[in-house]
């Protein structure tokens, strides 16, 4: 596992267009998708580089309960899961909780049992980044965005470092998208190149 090439990608900001928002019979608050989790999982670790374990998983309740519209007879069940989430040695559980609901008994209970392992994975890949959902628990949303890839912020770079006078670089800073233009390495880099325009000006 090349861990600092993992950290990148774990620091980098959770994309908004992943995120999806509260349903009516779903999550309460704004959440991922199971799906994409595995899928960030599997692009961030490698297919090989993690795994989870489900280390427990029990029914903790079972009522009869009005289904659909037409409050047909039937059932409401509940599942508690624990997972654990292995990379390279690393290891995080947590706990989740699925519910189900239907006319047949068993159905609610397969809806339940599945999301509750569901929920269980996703809260234990969360405490890994960003990417997994853990902005999504700062009530400022302040990593919840759109990062300038390595090969924008190269580019820009080199396209301040061959301005040929502060007006350009400047002129070039602005055209820029805000993620490319906010990142680090390119704040830095007008910053050294003004330092420098403005010192050869000085010079002349």
């Amino acid at each position: 596992m090349d861990w600092q090439k993992a950290s990148a990608e774990l620091s980098r900001k959770l994309d908004p267009a992943h995120v999806r928002p509260p349903s009516k019979f779903g999550p309460k608050g704004d959440y991922l998708e199971g799906w994409h989790c595995i899928a960030e999982a599997n692009r961030i670790f490698g297919f090989g580089g993690w795994s989870y374990t489900l280390l427990d998983c029990r029914c903790v309740s079972e009522r009869d309960r009005p289904i659909g519209r037409e409050a047909k007879p039937g059932f409401g069940v509940t599942y508690t899961a624990t997972v654990r989430v292995a990379v390279d040695g690393v290891t995080r559980d947590d706990v989740g909780a699925g519910h189900g609901y239907d006319v047949d008994c068993g159905l609610a209970h397969e809806s339940a049992i599945k999301e509750a392992v569901t929920d269980a994975l996703k809260r234990s890949l969360r405490t890994f980044g960003n990417p997994f959902g853990l902005a999504l628990y700062d009530k400022t949303r302040a990593d919840v965005g759109v990062d300038a890839s390595a090969d924008e912020i190269s580019q820009a770079v080199s396209i301040i470092n061959s301005a040929p006078d502060v007006g350009a670089m400047t002129e070039a800073w602005k055209r820029m998208a805000d993620p490319v233009r906010n990142a680090p390495g390119v704040i830095e880099a007008a910053k050294a190149r003004k330092a420098q325009l403005t010192e050869q000006k000085d010079a002349a």
